[in-house]
């Protein structure tokens, strides 16, 4: 039979359509594209927003219209947070959430016995275990995601997230070793350590195990030779974190630090636990620790209650700090949230205009950081096929470098020379 998979979301979402991927494979399914007639379909959902919701219902309509008599599977972080909703679906034979997830297709074998439609949602509850799961390989073949920590119990007032996953959980350090071996003989050079919220990676050990335990580990894995970590909570990093990361060579100062809002007020209304000025200062400590370093962020415009001034303060904040890339989005009601019944919603149109000066704003900021990456040689990581425009792949701080070369580098980490900035990325010259 051939299984397809849609993923929606986040990157421990893709980890873990991976591992599903897996598990079918192992058991004698093909894994075809979704558009090309699978006998079964899995979508694996995002609830963070709305949005994301819809986006679930249309895949599975989609996928029905065109295969009525195939099996539609729907799992993730929407039927977990919404199981009513999710069971109101037509068009999904077989329901289960963002817990135990190798259960799917033992339901999925059910469904195709019984023609009966199945829902199989398993609460989170304290104290749960992290579910193992162990990744082998990548459609990525440079670099590989791991995920290592799983809930949330910070409550932002605008996310649905800690119903959706549960209680912080993390993959105990034996399992990690494992896994990053396993991939290391694979031939993958870069893992990327991702998680739910990652810093609380060992939050429920009681101090006995952190994120930097995780992180020094992986940079210990002979034939890694990057460790990348996804997207971090700034007011976690610890001046012992830094130190400690700074020492490791293999290490990629590249940090994706969530934001939100650069003005005060917005942040407390987010019910996020930093100032502007304590993020500030968590930038300038990780500025100083590691050369050549590169802030990415996440911003979200037209939060409830966001005047044009605290816009304005925001906009600013970004600019001072100088990031090299930022993620706007508007503000996006979402059931079930303290900020979706928070008074003074901004309007549709009034979020539509901030984030398009937000996002020419910081083009213009993304620019000028590649600019500074001009006249470095820095070792690149090549991960694209060779097209007109060059090979493709990202530096130690994932600034995007093409180059022309006359044979295949895909996989192959090479020196090269960055001599200019053509649109959203710089281009370099082989110096090895």
């Amino acid at each position: 039979m051939r299984a397809a998979f849609y993923t929606l979301g986040c990157k421990v979402n893709q980890y873990e359509t991976q591992i599903l991927e897996q598990i079918f494979y192992d058991n004698g399914f093909d894994i075809v594209p979704p558009d090309s007639g699978a006998d079964i379909f899995v979508i694996n959902s995002c609830t963070v927003t709305s949005s994301g919701d819809k986006k679930t219902r249309q895949a599975l309509r989609r996928f029905k219209r065109a295969n009525p008599l195939a099996v539609a599977a729907l799992t993730g972080c929407f039927p977990q947070a919404f199981p009513d909703a999710a069971e109101k679906i037509p068009e999904a034979d077989v329901i289960t959430g963002s817990y135990n997830r190798s259960s799917l297709l033992t339901n999925i074998q059910k469904y195709l016995e019984t023609g009966e439609r199945v829902i199989d949602i398993t609460p989170h509850e304290r104290g749960e275990k992290f579910e193992s799961m162990k990744a082998s390989q990548f459609l990525d073949r440079t670099r590989a995601f791991i995920k290592v920590q799983d809930g949330c119990d910070r409550y932002c007032s605008y996310c649905i997230i800690p119903m959706a996953r549960g209680p912080v959980r993390s993959k105990p350090l034996e399992e990690l070793k494992e896994e990053l071996e396993g991939l290391a003989t694979a031939g993958y050079k870069e893992v990327v350590l991702v998680g739910i919220n990652l810093p609380f990676y060992g939050k429920e050990t009681g101090g006995k195990l952190r994120l930097i335990d995780a992180i020094e580990l992986a940079c210990s894995i002979g034939g890694i030779e990057r460790v990348r970590l996804g997207s971090l909570e700034p007011e976690l990093l610890t001046d012992e974190d830094i130190a400690r990361m700074a020492a490791q060579p293999k290490f990629c100062p590249q940090f994706h630090l969530s934001l939100q809002s650069g003005c005060d007020a917005t942040l407390k209304r987010m019910n996020r636990h930093y100032t502007s000025a304590e993020y500030a200062d968590i930038v300038r400590k990780l500025r100083a620790a590691f050369d050549n370093s590169a802030m990415t962020t996440d911003i979200v415009v037209g939060f409830p209650g966001e005047t044009d001034e605290e816009f304005a303060q925001c906009v600013k904040f970004a600019q001072e700090i100088g990031f090299a890339k930022v993620h706007v989005f508007p503000y996006s009601v979402r059931e079930g949230t303290r900020a979706a019944t928070m008074p003074n919603q901004i309007t549709k149109a009034v979020k539509e205009i901030r984030c398009a000066e937000l996002s020419r704003v910081m083009d213009d900021v993304r620019r000028a950081f590649l600019q500074t990456q001009v006249g470095r040689t820095e070792q690149v990581l090549f991960e694209t096929n060779e097209t007109a425009l060059g090979t493709e792949g990202y530096t130690k701080n994932y600034t995007p470098v093409r180059v022309l070369a006359d044979t295949d580098i895909r996989g192959q980490l090479r020196n090269v020379q960055l001599v200019s900035v053509s649109g959203d990325y710089c281009i370099g010259k082989l110096v090895d």
